[in-house]
């Protein structure tokens, strides 16, 4: 599932890079105001679920969020798309050295307190975020009058079996 949601990250940044810039950072009424700021809140929670399952003390993630969002605000189009392929590159050195995805964990979160899980679900929970923001940005390019791109885990699998990825 994580490299359906990374190929719906690359499928969004490849669509974007054939629109004019000012799409990127064109502020419009939704969740965000551009794209951008979607794409960097994805950025931020991208880091956060990584270091959630990497089990990082809370405090430790919670001192990080500012840079995190800082990192991600006033960049390109290829920047952020370049700090995604980072940040993906280590999510996927995270799943490597997991040897068991469905291991239990137990999670404490400072709203609603300890929460038992599994590794999985957090990475299902990374993914359907993803989906949802995804989703936002389509919305967002309509408002300025461009198509969005199907990212469907459908067009994933038959990319990926008829090897065209």
């Amino acid at each position: 599932m994580y490299d359906y949601h990374v190929w719906a990250n690359d499928r969004i940044f490849a669509h974007l890079e054939q629109l004019p810039e000012r799409v990127f950072n064109g502020e419009v009424t939704s969740v965000f105001p551009s794209v951008s700021h979607t794409l960097g809140h994805m950025y931020l929670f991208e880091r956060l679920y990584m270091s959630v399952l990497e089990q990082v003390p809370n405090e430790v993630i919670f001192a990080k969020i500012p840079d995190w969002t800082k990192e991600s605000q006033g960049l390109t189009l290829d920047e952020m798309q370049r700090l995604f392929a980072s940040a993906a590159g280590q999510f996927r050195d995270l799943l490597r050295r997991t040897p068991d995805p469905d291991k239990a964990m137990t999670i404490e979160h400072p709203k609603y307190g300890r929460l038992d899980t599994r590794f999985s679900d957090i990475l299902v929970h990374l993914v359907n975020h993803g989906t949802y923001h995804r989703g936002n940005v389509t919305a967002m390019l309509k408002q300025q009058g461009y198509a969005g791109v199907p990212t469907d885990y459908l067009f994933y699998l038959h990319e990926r079996q008829n090897g065209q990825r």
